[in-house]
């Protein structure tokens, strides 16, 4: 067999964070999931209306994770083996609500957005909020998920983003460690971490702590966003730097690695550069497994050994399923070394242009077929 024709099957994923958005967006943003081998997906819930109630009969002006959940199955999510739509933290949730929530078997997870912090944050409310009133206290004893975008909020330009430090940094330096005090069984989602201090903490953290990754931040640094000012490369967190890149790295090569897993971040943008700045999000819709395997290459990783393998099949396939209790997936996909072409994804709202075509990159060294999964 030559290196172009080297295939990896794989069991098919659950992309364990993403954006799927609303309206005529959620049908093809839909299907670049299941057209990367996705058997499931957590949707995030920061949303136009945000998904800020359990149950559709909840007296609060916004979406419930029932009635978002069908709207992503009737967008074509009805064969999935499963969905997740996070509750979205507000100043509205009660412990009450987790508590009805989670015994109904509707609420799995919560998300904790700091405020004005991200695309769809204006709804998030300070963290020591939902520390003192309870709602920690139930998702703990109820063993609901906290999906945590960990950067502190309202810091000033020179605290946000160093050289010594950033938001992510004090984050995990400040808010984590009382957290883990003060709930020691509750179980967190650390969403798509970008700095050595937050793999420093996940990994001598207990087993009720892991870590999703996006294929961005395995793969660039701080440098290739600005160098030209790539603005489809900003997303938040922002990427950093190169000695974080490759403590990332690292945690998701590790034998031992079980708990850094896969979860995308991918977010659609119909325009990506705005009149008042620039949307934050990656799209890497229907070609995140394809990124994941450049990125372990670029790391130094042949896929093409036993150990590659299975380091790559662990983040991908395995790590992230474990942490949620989700089912094994049913089937599988096959990942082709063979020169896939990068397309535009149509949508009725407009076209959306994946991360490496903004790059200038139409065609990258994986690809999967149609044929390839079952």
């Amino acid at each position: 067999m030559t290196q172009a024709d080297f295939k990896m099957e794989l069991p098919q994923w659950y992309d364990l964070h993403t954006h799927i958005r609303q309206g005529d967006l959620m049908a093809p943003i839909v299907q670049s999931q299941i057209a990367m081998g996705c058997c499931g997906f957590l949707a995030m819930p920061n949303t136009k209306p945000p998904v800020a109630k359990v149950f559709e009969s909840d007296p609060l002006d916004c979406w419930s994770i029932e009635a978002y959940t069908g709207m992503l199955r009737a967008a074509g999510g009805g064969g999935l083996q499963d969905i997740i739509v996070p509750l979205y933290l507000s100043r509205e949730t009660t412990p009450e609500m987790i508590m009805r929530g989670a015994k109904a078997g509707v609420l799995r997870a919560c998300k904790y957005y700091p405020p004005h912090g991200t695309t769809g944050a204006e709804f998030g409310y300070p963290f020591e909020h939902f520390m003192e009133n309870g709602v920690f206290a139930a998702m703990q004893d109820c063993g609901v998920v906290l999906c945590i975008h960990g950067e502190e909020h309202h810091l000033p330009g020179a605290q946000y983003f160093a050289a010594a430090s950033n938001a992510e940094d004090i984050f995990y330096k400040k808010r984590m460690p009382t957290l883990v005090e003060r709930f020691p069984a509750l179980k967190v989602a650390c969403e798509h971490v970008t700095t050595r201090t937050a793999v420093d903490f996940v990994s001598a953290a207990g087993p009720q702590i892991a870590a999703s990754i996006t294929p961005q931040h395995l793969l660039y640094t701080i440098g290739d966003l600005l160098q030209g000012l790539k603005y489809h490369l900003f997303c938040l967190p922002l990427l950093k730097f190169e000695e974080d890149r490759a403590a990332l790295r690292l945690a998701v090569l590790d034998r031992g690695n079980t708990r850094f897993y896969a979860g995308t971040d991918s977010a659609a943008h119909t325009r990506k550069a705005t009149e008042c700045g620039c949307a934050a999000g990656c799209f890497t819709g229907g070609i995140a497994p394809q990124l994941y395997a450049q990125a372990f290459e670029d790391a130094g990783v042949s896929l093409e050994t036993p150990d590659g393998q299975a380091a790559f099949e662990r983040f991908l396939c395995h790590n992230g399923p474990a942490f949620y209790n989700l089912s094994a997936a049913a089937g599988r996909f096959t990942l082709v070394r063979k020169a896939g072409a990068v397309q535009l994804l149509s949508t009725p709202e407009g076209e959306i242009t994946p991360l490496p075509l903004g790059l200038g990159q139409d065609f990258l060294p994986w690809s999967i077929q149609a044929s390839d999964i079952h």
